[in-house]
């Protein structure tokens, strides 16, 4: 059974940093593309970062480029989301996500396996 479990959330002030972790067990790691998204409230979720297997392809989403991170460590089966500069309209739950493919991928549906989620709260 694949089972992926994000940890890091929390409160933090505007201009601050969090660095989120997935754990991913039950599934080789490595061969997989690996995506974080998020959901705030009222809102649909939507993409954040992807990244391929072999690290060598990142993907942003916009709304985060130059400020977040997106990183894997393919021997710890752990994939990472580091945020800087936070702003309070990155108030979300964020969640980590397995993709079907080696490909990295932004569409939701591209994905196979989500884990629960980390709230992370931004104040001003």
């Amino acid at each position: 059974q694949v089972q992926l479990v994000e940890s890091g959330g929390g409160l933090v002030q505007a201009g601050g940093s969090l660095r989120l972790s997935c754990a991913v067990s039950g599934r080789t790691f490595s061969n997989y593309a690996m995506g974080w998204f998020r959901q705030a409230p009222g809102k649909e979720r939507e993409f954040v970062a992807a990244i391929s297997w072999t690290v060598g392809t990142r993907y942003y989403a916009d709304s985060v480029k130059g400020r977040f991170t997106i990183s894997r460590d393919n021997a710890k089966n752990t994939l990472y989301l580091q945020m800087n500069s936070l702003k309070p309209e990155d108030t979300a739950v964020y969640f980590c996500a397995a993709a079907r493919s080696y490909v990295y991928t932004v569409r939701d549906s591209d994905y196979a396996y989500w884990g629960q989620g980390t709230q992370v709260t931004v104040s001003s």
